[in-house]
C-alpha cells in the first residue's frame, strides 16, 4: 500500500469529487474518467458490491457507525493504494477526518458546490435511495448541508453546478487540471 505522505506526481494523482447528494458526483466523474482516460471508482458503490447490499441495507442492518467505518478503511486504503482514478465519494465520507486527510494528501479534491435551492428541486429523486434522507425533515436536511458546506470547500477546487450540464462540468474540470498539470502545480 502507498503511504498518503509519499510524493505523487500530479498527474497521476486520483482526483476525488465530493458534494453533498445528489449534486452529480457520480454523472460528472464518469464523463471525466472518460476526458482523462482514468477509470471510475463511486465508493458507494464499490462498498455495495463487496457487501452484497445497497448502502441503505448497511445503514439499517449494521447502522451508521458501522458504515462509516467501512466507508473509511475502503476510502482511506484506496487513496493510500490506487493513482490515476477519478473517485466520487458519498455525501457525508468527506466529514470523516481520516477521509479528508487522505484525500487532500494523495489526490485533487473537487467539491461540486450545489446551492440549497438548487438541491431541492432534486429531492424528490433523491428521498428513494438516500439512507439519511428517509429519517429527517426538510429543516433538518437543511441543516445538514449547511453544516457540511465549510468542510467541502476544504478542497482544491470548487465548481458550481447550480445551472450547468454534466457535460459542461466535466470538460470545466478536465480543462483546469490539465491547465494545473502543465504548469506543475
Amino acid at each position: 500500500m502507498l503511504d498518503v505522505n509519499t510524493h505523487i506526481p500530479l498527474r497521476e494523482k486520483n482526483i476525488v469529487l465530493i458534494g453533498f447528494m445528489g449534486a452529480g458526483k457520480t454523472t460528472v466523474g464518469q464523463l471525466l474518467a472518460q476526458k482523462l482516460e482514468r477509470e471510475f471508482i463511486d465508493a458507494d458503490q464499490a462498498i455495495e458490491q463487496a457487501h452484497g447490499m445497497p448502502v441503505t441495507e448497511i445503514f439499517q442492518s449494521l447502522g451508521e457507525p458501522a458504515f462509516r467505518q467501512i466507508e473509511k478503511e475502503y476510502i482511506v486504503g484506496l487513496c493510500g493504494g490506487q493513482r490515476n482514478k477519478v473517485i466520487s465519494l458519498g455525501g457525508g465520507s468527506f466529514m470523516q477526518e481520516e477521509i479528508r486527510e487522505a484525500c487532500l494528501g494523495s489526490s485533487r479534491v473537487v467539491y461540486l458546490d450545489l446551492s440549497w435551492d438548487a438541491w431541492l428541486r432534486r429531492f424528490e429523486l433523491l428521498i428513494d435511495t438516500r439512507p439519511l434522507l428517509q429519517s429527517k425533515s426538510v429543516e433538518e436536511v437543511e441543516q445538514l448541508f449547511n453544516s457540511r458546506r465549510p468542510v467541502y470547500e476544504s478542497g482544491h477546487h470548487v465548481v458550481n453546478v447550480d445551472t450547468r450540464e454534466p457535460e459542461e462540468l466535466a470538460e470545466t474540470i478536465a480543462r483546469t487540471l490539465r491547465a494545473e498539470w502543465e504548469r506543475g502545480e
